[in-house]
């Protein structure tokens, strides 16, 4: 099989046909100090952003297998508009297989050492299952499951990977956001913040929202879907996906470092409802002219029932959350994707908001209720200064306090892909991840599956 270092639209197909039917070169020779990417079916349009830069640790080489498609023909022309753009351009080299038995192929001659998957859902967990029964390392986007079946097998999955040393780890971009990871610096600093509230089921301890959009720009070109993101059976109800993010980031943040259980964990209540679709949307956003054969299940009325969105009410060690998404078709004029959080304290309460008043970009606010000023400036000093200079406080006519952050620490979603991940590069130096890190992926998807069965019942 040939490799191309810039594959662009113009000599795409051609590339497609040169390499269908063609084997990839096995590399047992090389030494595993790099990390060597394999790309299996990169359905989802994350499967391109890891590669948006380069990492010295990490093979400038990307093995892909897939089966043939738009999907494939997608992925190809993200990472050629890397290589091929002006400003720091990337430099990755490109051997692909394509052909029904991808699977097969990557397992049988194995040229990486870790599989990075990020497409359909309902397919990753058996993906993950056969790469670490084969002694691959795991780098995949989230959900890794989206049913009971499915969460069974991860914990095979992951008990396999314990016995093998091996790591399977989930792309968490949130956990990078500037105004996530200060929200959590301050929830630590006790003067300031107190302790968490327990909270009740109608004024939670922690509230995660957040607003998305099927159709939007990634990489300043409109973002084509597969067909198959719409069904839930395939890419999963809204419960069990975009709020993989948003229990993750409670848990990271209101027990740092704390080992956590699936017993931890108690559902309170639950439940879902569909986004509409019209015919001509579903052509905007798929490039498909007629609702697909696999969809008409969920069409009513001539419009296609996306469930899409979803709420919970648990608690995570007595501390009661709540996780809400929503996705609507596009966002209003001058608007974007929205996310709202708060964590509430004795002393304090620390508030994200997105919304108009912030220009769509994250902001922080910290409403004191039991602390004072002088108090929290010198937390900002002493502590936030320390590890992001430029941090300053603005007091709001709420009576709030706005965390100011100045512009260079708001990279935006794509970027918080390559901070992910060097992180995931780091553990993979090391040998070893966190201990709390897989119990608490574990408890991660324990609750988004118990949260879909309570939606369902």
């Amino acid at each position: 099989m040939k490799s191309s270092k810039v594959i662009n639209g113009a000599v795409l197909a051609l590339f497609l046909v040169s390499c269908s039917n063609s084997e990839l070169k096995t590399e047992t020779s090389k030494s595993d100090s790099k990390v060597r990417i394999m790309t299996l079916d990169p359905g989802h349009f994350h499967a391109g952003l890891i590669h948006k830069s380069m990492y010295p640790v990490v093979d400038s080489t990307i093995y892909i297998f897939a089966p043939e498609g738009p999907e494939l023909k997608d992925h190809l022309n993200r990472i050629a508009s890397y290589n091929n753009r002006e400003e720091s351009p990337t430099a990755w080299n490109l051997e692909v297989y394509s052909g029904p038995d991808y699977l097969k192929k990557m397992i049988s001659q194995k040229p990486g050492n870790v599989m990075m998957v990020a497409g359909k859902n309902d397919l990753k967990i058996d993906y993950i299952l056969a790469a670490v029964e084969n002694g691959i390392h795991v780098y995949a986007d989230k959900p890794l499951v989206i049913n009971p079946e499915g969460f069974q097998k991860l914990k095979k999955a992951f008990q396999i990977a314990a016995e093998k040393n091996l790591l399977l780890y989930d792309i968490m971009t949130e956990r990078f956001e500037i105004t996530t990871l200060l929200q959590r610096e301050l929830s630590m600093i006790s003067d300031v913040f107190g302790e968490l509230e327990n909270g009740t089921p109608e004024n939670p301890a922690i509230t995660k929202e957040s607003i998305h959009h099927f159709f939007k720009y990634v990489s300043g070109v409109p973002l084509i879907r597969p067909d198959w993101f719409f069904d839930v059976e395939k890419e999963g109800d809204g419960i069990v996906d975009v709020t993989t993010h948003l229990v993750d980031l409670i848990q990271w943040g209101a027990f740092p470092e704390v080992i956590l259980d699936t017993t931890d964990i108690q559902m309170l209540s639950a439940k879902r409802w569909a986004t509409k679709m019209t015919l001509e949307e579903f052509q905007k956003v798929t490039g498909k002219f007629e609702f697909s054969d696999f969809l008409q299940k969920d069409v009513k009325n001539g419009k296609l029932e996306v469930y899409s969105n979803g709420e919970m009410n648990y608690t995570l060690k007595g501390k009661h959350a709540k996780v809400s998404v929503i996705w609507n078709f596009q966002a209003p004029e001058g608007s974007a994707d929205t996310h709202y959080s708060m964590m509430r304290g004795t002393k304090a309460n620390l508030i994200i908001r997105q919304g108009k008043e912030e220009n769509y970009r994250p902001a922080l606010y910290v409403k004191l209720t039991g602390s004072d000023l002088a108090t929290l400036e010198k937390a900002v000093k002493e502590t936030l200064q320390a590890n992001y200079p430029g941090i300053d406080l603005l007091k709001m006519p709420s009576g709030e306090y706005q965390v100011i952050v100045p512009d260079s620490y708001h990279n935006g979603h794509e970027a918080h892909f390559a901070q992910v991940t060097a992180r995931f590069l780091e553990y993979y130096k090391s040998g070893k991840m966190p201990n709390w890190e897989v119990p608490n992926m574990i408890t991660k998807y324990y609750t988004t599956i118990l949260a879909r069965e309570f939606a369902l019942k």
